[in-house]
């Protein structure tokens, strides 16, 4: 029996909002102790696509993750994404119990709370759903996942309207006259002329009109990496390019570098070699994220922490406190320690000061990845984070950044926490 087109283009949206949930959800599951059951199945797919030139791109992130945003902008969209998250999530929930108790109860066609001036309130608030889940987790295939799935909701859209004109005529075809499809119709009506002049009166514009959906999405996160990358405070010296973690680490950038590179000329760096390009990241010690960057011991190991659900309340709710505190405080907070007795016994440097405190540490890590920018000659600056460029952790260093001290000085597996997963550069 022929499958009737409604059904197919169901299956069709179900398959790309599937996909879409699978790509942005990742970081919810990365952070949980079921990381490597999905990354035994994805980790394959991340490789393949950061393999080749070709496809590299869409592994890159293209808003700040791991560098708090250094930036008014920046700061702007990364707590617009944690507002279009919960209020797309929210908002869909309270759509749909109006859709379904109207089918319980049958209240005939859904025109009453947003449905008075919103046809289709479902798709808009998933779509700013997924706006906001692609801010929290800027992988470029979840931008791309999310294009597909705009354009996926735009004809599912158009059919049910189809099916439902079929089935109510003129009283429907009523409420199509006083309603927008995605927006109220004070706010289409323009758009739609402006896109009537872009997108010509041509057989394939129904064609045109998804491909456009798809050149300005991507096109919005190639021009937010842009923004980003151009926002970064980088300081070079030598074949080290360095960039804090936190803005206010700017000025410790050169201080860092020099006594990494005065260590490394006493040859007590051997992974930092003369003919090769590095990237520094500059930050606390304690730092949560610094195992996307490098495997730098358990504690950078998050999904083996099984404090899940307090990462991702922290993530959507706190977008720059949860980055800036001290893990250590937060655990002496959540048990009713006393922070300087916590900090003591879980210093990650394994310094017993009763006069130090998280929060005026003198002392940074610096993990050192290197480049290798797939041609001859040496790269510095803006041009370590070009997409073509492949980054291998090698080791970290713990200094005392105004005397330029040195603490430690570890190498590190070429992975990350994470094995070999793609993760945040940014």
């Amino acid at each position: 029996m022929e499958m009737k087109p409604s059904l197919t283009k169901r299956i069709a949206a179900f398959g790309g909002i599937l996909f879409f949930c699978i790509m942005a959800l990742e970081v919810m599951i990365m952070i949980s102790p079921f990381a490597f059951f999905f990354y035994s199945v994805f980790s394959p797919v991340f490789n393949f696509l950061g393999q080749h030139a070709a496809t590299r791109w869409a592994t890159m992130f293209f808003l700040p993750h791991m560098i708090l945003p250094p930036t008014a902008f920046l700061k702007t969209v990364r707590i617009a994404g944690s507002v279009f998250f919960v209020v797309g999530f929210l908002g869909f929930i309270i759509c749909a119990l109006q859709v379904y108790l109207g089918k319980i109860f049958q209240w005939g066609i859904a025109s009453r709370g947003i449905y008075r001036i919103i046809r289709h309130p479902q798709y808009l608030l998933l779509g700013l759903w997924g706006i906001g889940m692609a801010i929290l987790w800027p992988r470029f295939i979840v931008l791309a996942s999310l294009s597909l799935m705009f354009v996926l909701y735009y004809f599912l859209a158009q059919d049910e309207e189809r099916r439902m004109l079929n089935q109510y005529g003129d009283s429907y075809r009523d409420y199509l006259d006083r309603t927008g499809m995605f927006l109220p119709r004070s706010l289409e009506r323009p758009l739609a002329a402006m896109i009537n002049r872009l997108v010509p009166q041509v057989p394939l514009r129904h064609a045109l009109i998804p491909v456009l959906m798809v050149i300005l999405v991507l096109g919005s996160g190639f021009l937010l990496r842009a923004i980003t990358v151009h926002s970064l405070s980088l300081t070079s010296e030598s074949n080290l390019t360095m960039v804090p973690i936190l803005p206010e680490d700017s000025p410790l950038s050169g201080q860092a570098i020099g006594g990494i590179l005065t260590a490394a000329r006493a040859g007590m760096v051997p992974f930092l070699k003369g003919d090769h390009d590095y990237l520094g990241y500059l930050m606390p010690a304690d730092y949560v994220m610094q195992g996307m960057i490098a495997d730098t011991g358990g504690h950078s190991h998050l999904f083996k922490h099984h404090h899940t659900v307090a990462l991702i309340t922290d993530w959507v709710l706190h977008p720059f406190a949860h980055l800036r505190s001290s893990p250590m405080a937060q655990m002496a907070a959540a048990r009713g320690v006393d922070p300087a007795v916590a900090r003591r016994h879980h210093c990650p440097l394994e310094i017993d000061r009763p006069d130090l405190a998280c929060d005026t540490c003198p002392y940074r890590r610096v993990i050192l990845v290197e480049i290798d920018p797939g041609r001859p000659g040496h790269i510095s600056g803006r041009s370590l984070l070009a997409g073509g460029v492949v980054r291998t952790p090698v080791g970290y260093i713990d200094l005392e950044v105004a005397t330029g001290k040195i603490v430690h000085i570890r190498p590190v597996d070429k992975g990350t926490a994470w094995k070999d997963v793609p993760t945040p550069e940014i």
